[in-house]
């Protein structure tokens, strides 16, 4: 890794344990690419002490991948789940667990290899949050550098899988305080959630890399950011694919 990668990626590792965003990174240290963005991804996870805990993914617009590890650490099953603030911002989405890993090979995947490697699916909540300032202005790579937003991951309960698989839309009813708060209309991304998990495995395994057993993989928002308060016991209704609840504390 050059140096001003390496500086690049010391500054974002210092923000994610500070939680303190800042501003752009210095112009010689912005990533040019993704493949410049994803070392930067790797070497703030060695910096922090961590290792990959799942990943998000998208299916790409344009030539730019959507991929991005979610550290370890910031993997939860179990509430309370620490945060920083008064309010914190989410994706609901869902999550895809391999039974086995796909290591990395010479030939593709063929989806349904994939399909015979997923042990479950879940409810989850991407946490949602920069090492960017708001008002700065940045490229993908940059985005990309910094996990693509990602804050954190909770994982909710498994939900029958052959649902899941055809969840394209459906009713996301959201309630606290014993009382119901939002009515969203939930839609994929992608059509289906099982599409940009194909297209994760194939990304990887064409860097060499294995998808591993157990790490959690979302696949894109039904919602988009969705902004919820903090020290309340929050009911996220998945139309019929289930409930969701989770309470989030401030550790401030």
């Amino acid at each position: 890794m050059s140096d001003s990668l390496s500086v690049a990626a010391r500054l974002l590792s210092d923000r994610r344990r500070s939680g303190q965003p800042g501003s752009r990174l210095p112009p010689d240290c912005r990533p040019a690419d993704a493949d410049s963005a994803q070392e930067i991804q790797e070497a703030v996870i060695a910096r922090l002490g961590e290792r990959i805990g799942g990943w998000k993914c998208g299916l790409p617009g344009t030539e730019q991948p959507i991929a991005a590890p979610i550290h370890a650490g910031d993997c939860h099953t179990d509430s309370p789940v620490p945060v920083r603030g008064n309010s914190v911002q989410v994706d609901p989405e869902l999550a895809f667990v391999l039974a086995h890993d796909l290591p990395a090979r010479s030939i593709p995947y063929r989806e349904a290899e994939v399909d015979a490697a997923i042990a479950s699916i879940h409810l989850a909540l991407e946490r949602v949050g920069s090492r960017y300032l708001p008002a700065e202005e940045t490229t993908f790579p940059e985005r990309l550098a910094d996990g693509l937003s990602n804050e954190g991951l909770v994982i909710g309960p498994a939900v029958g899988m052959t649902l899941a698989r055809r969840a394209a839309t459906f009713p996301l009813q959201v309630a606290w305080g014993g009382k119901p708060r939002l009515a969203l209309n939930a839609r994929h991304p992608a059509g289906l959630p099982q599409a940009p998990l194909y297209w994760l495995v194939e990304f990887l395994r064409s860097r060499g890399r294995t998808v591993r057993a157990g790490q959690p993989i979302i696949t894109g928002s039904y919602a988009g950011v969705v902004t919820l308060p903090v020290a309340e016991t929050l009911t996220l209704r998945f139309g019929e694919l289930g409930v969701l609840t989770v309470r989030f504390e401030s550790a401030q």
